[in-house]
């Protein structure tokens, strides 16, 4: 209670009565006045008001009580007044010390202050030369520090984290992009303005020696640079515009997506957009090593793979055009020109689902191979994304991000499950993985993601699924020749992510293509060069399409594929 409600409250009591009022059941500590009409709830601030007042009016005044359920207030009983004053005593004292903690803090931050600007006004004083009688520096990047150990070199960066030990020493690490380097600050390079103002993401250059750290420390790389000259090249702010006060751990997901210029700084998501240079690079050469073709399709479109109602329809000159959805169609074009070949671009899908495996933009790895059968298709899909995954595994720099993002990660090396959609029916139904409404899923319906990531996750081992039922693909899948009502696809499904590759040979025969595009209702004459395909020299073939970002939410145990790309694009999110 303040002195000023005391005051207030002391004001309204009667000095004739000279009584404070408490009733258990109807007063009220917080706007209770210690009167008969506006009593307080219990003895404590009763005790409270009187104990605030001046010595010589305190024995005047009683505490009378009306206890719950009691018709009449009575005086307070002798040990029910000693618990309350002893409860007052304790409060007080309680208040008196965080009082003396405040103010003692206070005048340790004043002092501290006042130091600060002392050395601030001092650190004006101090200027920075280099000293002309040691070697010349060579400029390196931070992943060459070990090759250039014992010679003195001068490395450009952004402060990630800096400490002060005493006002002598200073460890700052810095980022370049290739790594991180420890540089040791001592003496006067430690008082200049420029380091007792230094800001996290400020851009320096350093000069010094790398040398090994000292046995029994640590140090990014096992090593550091003890500086003998440095200077700022761009100062970043401080106090409220800090970038820690920009993006912070436990953020809130919208304020992340928001600052992801900012976010991308940090060590979790740069090392996952560098995970997916390399694999990128890991799926070239794979598909090299392999004598497959990159091509680059166009992504202005005026055809359609994957059904109308996720288009991203644009005006292109006058007529409809839209953002493609797959270079499936493309790529078959160049199969009697070049083989088996492939591409690694952006498709567009305008679905609006908010789901963490959906995105609006991702980068498709799409294949076409010719004269293949459905059974080469399946182990080509399989033995690639093995192959990718050794090929980063096997790179130590990779491999030790990985293990950092996704710890206990092993590379799959047993042969995948192979299992029919029918089968799939028939594990969900018997495992009691069911619809909402608790009726059992049947034969010609698609699975959705929530049981299907079930049964992944329960089998545990990527699950190649396949033959579906023709109305539920694509009009380009051709029905098995044993079973009319299943088509030759493919679905690969990995656990913690679902569907990450989704496959099927296509109808090479020309009349059988003409049927599947009037069962869909769509118009042939926009296809024609498709069409020209099954005319000029068909041939059973097939391919698939990755999406790079599910690939990489599985090997790096992320949550979102919106975690696994530099921008993420999805229903209301086209910045920044």
């Amino acid at each position: 209670m303040s002195m000023q409600d005391i005051t207030s409250k002391t004001s309204q009591l009667s000095v004739g009565e000279h009584v404070v009022y408490v009733d258990e059941t109807k007063g009220s500590d917080a706007t209770g006045h210690g009167t008969v009409d506006a009593p307080f709830a219990t003895a404590l601030a009763a005790v409270t008001l009187i104990g605030n007042m001046p010595e010589e009016k305190q024995e005047a005044f009683k505490v009378m009580v009306q206890k719950a359920g009691a018709e009449a207030y009575a005086e307070i009983t002798a040990s029910a007044l000693k618990k309350a004053r002893k409860a007052h005593k304790d409060a007080a004292n309680k208040a008196r010390r965080v009082a003396e903690q405040a103010e003692k803090q206070q005048a340790q931050g004043e002092a501290k202050r006042i130091e600060e600007q002392r050395r601030l006004e001092e650190s004006a004083k101090v200027e920075l030369t280099q000293d002309a009688a040691l070697p010349a520096a060579k400029k390196i990047r931070v992943q060459d520090a070990e090759a250039h150990r014992g010679q003195r070199v001068k490395v450009f960066g952004w402060v990630h984290r800096h400490r002060v030990q005493g006002r002598d020493m200073m460890f700052v690490v810095l980022r370049d992009g290739t790594g991180f380097l420890q540089c040791v600050l001592t003496d006067r390079l430690c008082h200049t303005r420029d380091a007792l103002s230094l800001t996290a993401e400020t851009t320096v250059c350093v000069y010094g020696v790398i040398s090994a750290v000292p046995e029994g420390k640590t140090a990014p790389g096992g090593h550091e640079l003890a500086a003998d000259y440095w200077e700022v090249v761009s100062r970043a702010p401080g106090g409220d515009d800090a970038i820690s006060n920009r993006v912070s751990e436990g953020a809130d997901p919208s304020i992340l997506l928001q600052q992801r210029h900012l976010v991308i700084r940090g060590e979790r998501a740069a090392a996952v957009l560098k995970v997916r240079a390399h694999v990128m690079r890991a799926f070239r050469a794979h598909f090299d090593a392999a004598g497959y073709f990159e091509v680059t399709p166009p992504c202005m479109v005026q055809t359609q793979v994957e059904g109308g109602s996720t288009l991203f329809e644009f005006d292109y000159y006058g007529e409809p055009a839209y953002l493609t959805q797959s270079s499936q169609l493309y790529l078959e074009t160049c199969l009697p020109s070049m083989g088996a070949v492939y591409t690694l671009a952006e498709s567009y899908r305008a679905e609006k689902s908010h789901t963490r495996r959906h995105l609006s933009e991702y980068t498709h790895c799409e294949a076409e191979i010719p004269f293949i059968s459905f059974d080469d298709l399946l182990d080509g899909i399989e033995h690639m994304v093995k192959d990718v995954v050794a090929r980063v595994w096997a790179e130590p720099e990779t491999r030790a991000m990985i293990e950092q993002l996704n710890p206990g990660f092993e590379p799959p090396v047993e042969p995948f499950v192979r299992m029919r959609y029918e089968e799939a029916i028939v594990w969900l139904n018997e495992h009691n993985v069911r619809h909402e409404d608790g009726s059992p899923y049947v034969f010609g319906e698609d699975i959705p993601e929530a049981p299907e990531r079930a049964m992944t996750d329960a089998i545990g081992k990527p699950i190649l699924l396949t033959h579906f039922p023709g109305p539920i693909k694509a009009f380009y899948m051709p029905a098995t020749k044993e079973d009319p009502r299943v088509t030759e696809s493919v679905d690969l499904l990995m656990p913690g992510v679902g569907e990450i590759v989704g496959g099927s040979m296509r109808i090479w025969d020309h009349d059988e293509l003409v049927a599947a595009y009037a069962r869909e209702g769509l118009d042939t004459a926009p296809y024609y060069w498709y069409l020209d395909q099954r005319k000029y020299g068909s041939c059973p073939h097939g391919g698939f399409g990755l999406g790079v970002e599910r690939f990489l939410a599985w090997l790096l145990n992320r949550f979102s594929v919106r975690e696994c790309c530099l921008y993420p694009r999805f229903v209301d999110r086209c910045q920044p």
